[in-house]
């Protein structure tokens, strides 16, 4: 795959203090001779930064490390790693395209990829937030299909599932990594042969996916103000316990809906019956915000609106049959029961 520098380049790049002081003493790891052997780590934090790999930020590490600009370039533009073009503002989307991924979905996600961010890989969504590609292996392939994002995995997905994770994200939310269907880790689907007595009283999150919730490390960049990451036994390894600083408590992100059942919903078998729709926001108010709804982003939100929501009491009103109404216009249906829209917007409409 030719991998070029993007077209539209900024004037220029400069570490954050922090981030300088970060990459200063990643140099001090090597003999004064080989500090070149920093690139990868310099060129990964400015990425981070920056959030995708520009020409100044190459030519800045590469005269830290006292290289050749080619040298650098040649690094950067061998190592899929790293992102030579703009990418989503609050996520970049990796989908494992590789055998045991395809087999089990990947398409159907990159489906989702094409719909809700754009229809090309690297091409920024209309609003900038998202991008995605497709990569190769990402080694979690007892849980396909799956996806990173940021530094998280999201394994054992669905098409709705996935298509909910994004929505969450564009709502400033960010759902917990890891198995979406309820899986801990890898056991078989079928449940626990072995080691059975780890099952009960277990937490709900592997021990990763706990740590990188309770610390909010996970599509967040590094900039050099996040918190210094703990080991799961709460101190910095190497560090005496009065001296591992504190982690500061992140925001807990909203609940996940449970994964949706095969059977079909009441809804998907009830007849259809147009709800009440407008032409507009009722005179007078402005529109709510349906993003608020969880499950709700900004497509849908736009495609609630052009079949005539514009209110939470709207949606508070459906039954089964306005249910499967609206249902059978939307991108992927039994969301609107999955997600539970009628309980949210009818507790939203109270303000």
């Amino acid at each position: 795959m030719l991998r070029r520098l993007y077209h539209d380049q900024p004037e220029s790049f400069a570490f954050t203090p922090a981030n300088l002081e970060w990459a200063r003493a990643q140099i001090t790891k090597y003999p004064e001779d080989r500090a070149q052997s920093a690139v990868i780590p310099l060129l990964w934090r400015a990425q981070e930064q920056e959030g995708w790999l520009t020409k100044p930020a190459i030519e800045h590490v590469a005269d830290m490390l006292g290289m050749a600009y080619i040298r650098a370039l040649e690094v950067a533009t061998f190592y899929f790693m790293f992102q030579l073009q703009p990418v989503g503002s609050i996520a970049h989307v990796q989908v494992c395209g590789t055998t045991s991924c395809m087999i089990c979905g990947a398409e159907d996600l990159i489906a989702v990829c094409k719909d809700k961010i754009a229809a090309n890989a690297h091409e920024l969504s209309t609003d900038g937030t998202f991008s995605w590609e497709e990569v190769e292996c990402l080694g979690a392939c007892a849980n396909a299909p799956m996806v990173q994002i940021g530094k998280d995995y999201y394994e054992d997905l669905t098409a709705e599932r996935f298509g909910w994770i994004l929505d969450e994200l564009a709502a400033g939310r960010v759902p917990t990594p890891g198995p979406q269907n309820g899986r801990y880790a890898s056991e078989p689907l079928s449940g626990l042969t072995s080691l059975t007595d780890h099952e009960a009283g277990r937490d709900s999150l592997n021990a990763s996916a706990r740590l990188a919730t309770d610390i909010g490390d996970t599509v967040k960049r590094i900039d050099g103000t996040e918190v210094p990451l703990l080991a799961p036994w709460g101190k910095q390894s190497g560090a005496d316990d009065e001296e591992a600083p504190a982690a500061a408590a992140a925001p807990a992100p909203a609940p996940a809906p449970e994964p949706s059942p095969a059977a079909p919903t009441p809804a998907a078998e009830a007849e259809e019956s147009e709800p009440e729709l407008l032409s507009g926001p009722r005179e007078g108010r402005a529109p709510d915000d349906l993003k608020k709804i969880s499950g709700v982003g900004p497509k849908l939100e736009g495609m609630l609106n052009e079949l005539g929501f514009y209110h939470y009491d709207q949606i508070a009103q459906w039954g089964p049959s306005e249910i499967a109404w609206v249902d059978a216009r939307l991108t992927f249906k039994g969301r609107i029961e999955r997600d539970n829209w009628v309980a949210q917007a009818t507790e939203l409409a109270k303000g």
